[in-house]
């Protein structure tokens, strides 16, 4: 049972601007970033009966289940984020020191994509919360992708571009972190199919719920992983439910 929380002005109970305060977003961005989450809900609730983008019943339980839980892998996504550029400068400047060139700007094409999009869960509100990275929104569907595209639109998303193509047609070494949440469990075929979408020194993040799970899971394709880390996730309101990231890094 999701806890009650103190309401707005106008007598609801505001889960998505106390969930981001949560979260560790400042009070202006969390004002901001908010209301246009409450704009995205409107849309998923308006447009859910012709491209089933959700399974969630009420307003509640789309803010609480679906928008925070996608955003309660922000922090970990960043921290991500700098160790791959990190890393790319580091070989960038050992590159140019043994070619005698300088070094290239190496943050300009820095990408995540949301495989398997669905609805738009995680990577609109993580690009929504996350306006200086770019986002690519992997969906199969046609018509689940027309719905991306109003959205991206609606929301001013600059940093959002859509994909309608299967994740087995992803051109290898495309994007630096591929996130997926509410996807199929992962079997040997799509693991190898995900890392080679990735960049050298990428790294798959995965929505997942119970240890005893993803440890299972996990050891099915060990034979495919060099390593990977489970990083427990909070969710605001949600703190009874199990949510990890499983973390996999690209082989070397």
């Amino acid at each position: 049972m999701t806890k009650p929380i103190a309401g707005t002005s106008d007598g609801k109970a505001d889960f998505l601007y106390k969930g981001l305060i949560e979260l560790g977003i400042n009070e202006d961005e969390a004002a901001l970033s908010a209301e246009k989450l409450h704009r995205y809900v409107k849309e998923l609730e308006l447009f859910n009966s012709v491209y089933d983008l959700t399974a969630a019943k009420t307003t509640e339980e789309i803010e609480v289940r679906h928008i925070l839980d996608s955003l309660a892998a922000r922090t970990e996504l960043l921290k991500l984020k700098e160790e791959v550029l990190k890393q790319r400068r580091t070989n960038e400047t050992l590159k140019a020191a043994a070619c005698e060139n300088t070094v290239t700007d190496t943050d300009t094409d820095f990408v995540i994509a949301d495989i398997g999009t669905g609805g738009g869960l995680p990577g609109i509100p993580l690009a929504l919360t996350m306006g200086d990275t770019d986002f690519i929104l992997v969906e199969r569907m046609s018509k689940r992708c027309l719905f991306l595209e109003n959205c991206a639109a609606v929301l001013g998303l600059k940093n959002v571009r859509i994909e309608n193509i299967e994740a087995e047609r992803i051109e290898q070494k495309s994007f630096d972190i591929a996130v997926f949440r509410a996807f199929r469990p992962l079997d040997k075929k799509m693991l190898r199919i995900l890392l080679r979408t990735l960049k050298p020194c990428g790294f798959l993040a995965a929505y997942k719920a119970k240890r005893e799970k993803i440890d299972e899971e996990m050891g099915a394709v060990k034979q495919f992983v060099s390593s990977f880390k489970v990083i427990p996730l909070k969710v605001p309101f949600l703190e009874e439910h199990e949510r990890n990231l499983v973390i996999i890094p690209k082989p070397i």
